[in-house]
């Protein structure tokens, strides 16, 4: 059996009836009924996660970080050189990345894979903390045929399992996606597009910053592509394989392995969200363990989120990547948990209830 086969097999629908535990024990906090809005919802979803009541808090917390270049950026997608993702590797490796910054500010582990960046990175990087599980030097154009082969594709999703078993094993309780790839929004949008079943004209964004004349172009990109390898939703992995890269097939087997694992995670912008559909088209039951960390200025993040049923839990018109967005949210997750654990109900703290 295929690691992604036996993966999905393993993945369970989450517990209900601790949910319900969860809201009701909402109702004996000293606050009234809804008045913390989301994150009650939040406490009730990580009962439902855990399969018991109260949850565990989600504590400690690792970011992962899936590294890939793609063949796309060929077709002048984006104002950026393709050099920018190894350099950026570098700077999230060295700490003075944005997202390096916020998760220092959260406490969060910052693990970086390498799963198919173009350049051949040194050895000394991975004394500082990258991992390399390199499937290949970058994807193929998507417009001119399937960005990756099958068998890349499955090894890149593998990557991804054996990082989300990985974390779970050091002992995190709480996982957030990241990525680094110049290109990777025209990739994500094709997906959402196939997957979400929306025009390319409405699902493609600006990325890291284009005028009106390269997203015209861009739309024009991801039309061909979806065209030129006839992609459907009905077949997933063969549509992650054609559109994808690396680090979306990556993403695809972190939320499949930590769903496997009762391990929630927070989604990051349009690249996780675009993982997370094709990993929703192979587990539906998946879904039940992710949040929406945010929605980012991409519009395909929303209609993402949207398509899965979650709720961004941030809306603060970033569109940076990297995780960014999923680690700002790490507190808030955590939050709602020890609210639950911590918080007084009226018959501890002796305040009367509304009725009373």
């Amino acid at each position: 059996m295929l690691l992604v086969d036996e993966t999905v097999a393993a993945i369970q629908p989450v517990d209900e009836p601790a949910r319900a535990l969860a809201d009701e024990h909402q109702l004996r906090l000293t606050k009234p009924a809804g008045s913390l809005g989301e994150l009650e919802t939040i406490a009730g979803r990580l009962a439902a996660i855990a399969g018991e009541f109260p949850p565990p808090i989600p504590e400690p917390a690792a970011l992962a970080v899936f590294c890939g270049d793609h063949g796309v950026h060929a077709q002048g997608v984006s104002p950026w050189p393709q050099e920018v993702t190894t350099q950026m590797v570098r700077n999230v490796l060295a700490g003075g990345a944005m997202t390096s910054v916020i998760a220092r500010q959260v406490g969060a582990e910052v693990a970086v894979i390498d799963v198919g960046v173009a350049a051949d990175l040194p050895p000394e990087l991975a004394r500082r903390g990258l991992l390399r599980r390199k499937v290949a030097a970058g994807t193929a154009d998507m417009t001119a045929g399937s960005a990756m082969t099958p068998e890349q594709c499955r090894q890149a999703i593998d990557v991804g399992i054996d990082v989300a078993r990985d974390l779970v094993a050091q002992g995190n309780r709480l996982l957030a996606t990241g990525d680094l790839g110049i290109g990777n929004t025209t990739a994500s949008a094709a997906l959402v597009a196939v997957f979400a079943q929306a025009p390319a004209r409405v699902v493609t964004g600006r990325g890291t910053g284009i005028d009106d004349a390269t997203l015209a172009h861009k739309v024009r990109v991801v039309e061909q592509a979806i065209a030129v390898n006839d992609a459907h939703a009905q077949d997933p992995l063969g549509a992650l394989a054609a559109l994808g890269g690396f680090e979306h097939a990556a993403l695809v087997g972190f939320l499949l392995g930590a769903a496997a694992l009762r391990t929630p995670v927070v989604l990051d912008g349009i690249v996780a969200g675009s993982a997370a559909l094709v990993a929703a088209a192979l587990s539906p039951d998946a879904c039940g363990y992710w949040f929406a960390g945010h929605v980012s200025a991409e519009p395909a993040s929303r209609l993402a989120t949207a398509d899965l049923g979650l709720h961004p839990l941030l809306d603060l018109g970033m569109r940076l990547g990297e995780g960014s967005g999923a680690t700002l949210a790490i507190p808030i997750i955590q939050a709602a948990v020890r609210i639950v654990h911590e918080g007084a109900t009226f018959e501890s703290a002796g305040v009367a209830g509304r009725d009373e």
